[in-house]
């Protein structure tokens, strides 16, 4: 079982997903790394979504960066995006994620902030493991 999957919309995005698995294995959370775009390969994406047992997925994505908007649209799951400088300082990635249609909410951190989407990951998963709460409790200033 992966605990966080981890999609990015395209190998450039590997940058930032390696962010966000440093975070994650060094609090030992397992994950998986896709490259699934939500443009060139919606099946695909429709799959994985659905068959995945994973309790979080955070969506790297870029430009139009519609990845996290389409995957929160077919999972009650937590949905957390990143959104990557690739175009116009990436800002047109934060905007298109975090301006979500009411009933389909995608958490937002800053632009190539992978870490931060791991914490917040963490962060949630720790309201139901003690033991990962100790651990992010510890090392929290």
């Amino acid at each position: 079982m992966v605990t966080i999957a981890i999609i990015m919309g395209s190998k450039s995005d590997q940058k930032i997903a390696d962010k966000v698995t440093e975070v994650l294995s060094e609090y030992k959370v397992s994950h998986e790394v896709q490259v699934i775009s939500a443009h060139r390969n919606p099946t695909k994406l429709d799959e994985c979504v659905m068959n995945s047992d994973a309790k979080i997925f955070i969506a790297i994505a870029g430009l139009s960066a519609a990845l996290p908007g389409i995957i929160a649209s077919k999972t009650l799951k937590p949905v957390i995006g990143v959104p990557v400088d690739s175009k116009l300082g990436g800002l047109d990635a934060l905007f298109s994620i975090v301006q979500m249609p009411k009933g389909v909410p995608v958490a937002t951190v800053g632009i190539d902030n992978g870490q931060n989407a791991a914490y917040l990951a963490l962060r949630i998963l720790a309201l139901e493991d003690s033991k990962l709460y100790d651990q992010l409790k510890a090392s929290f200033g």
